[in-house]
């Protein structure tokens, strides 16, 4: 399964279309330089594809890309970082 990640910078989150549904990770900007990721979410139809892994491993680049120190208010992203310590950006 290709899963093709479009950023949606005006809706703060990045979304994976998966026919008539979506799977997203939402984000907010709290303050300058840091990037709060908020809420993950991945249809039931479509859970246990790795989608929510993609998602946050996008996430995560964009972070690192744009040199944001990174949040984790979501419980999904919380523990993906928990696993992925090297991840985190300083």
């Amino acid at each position: 399964m290709e899963i093709n990640i479009i950023h949606e910078k005006k809706y703060q989150q990045f979304t994976v279309v998966l026919g008539e549904e979506e799977a997203e990770l939402a984000y907010s900007l709290p303050a300058a330089g840091m990037l709060d990721f908020t809420h993950t979410y991945v249809p039931e139809s479509a859970r246990g594809k790795g989608i929510a892994q993609k998602l946050i491993e996008e996430g995560l680049r964009y972070a690192r890309q744009n040199g944001y120190k990174i949040q984790a208010s979501c419980p999904v992203v919380k523990k993906y970082l928990q696993t992925h310590p090297e991840q985190m950006t300083d």
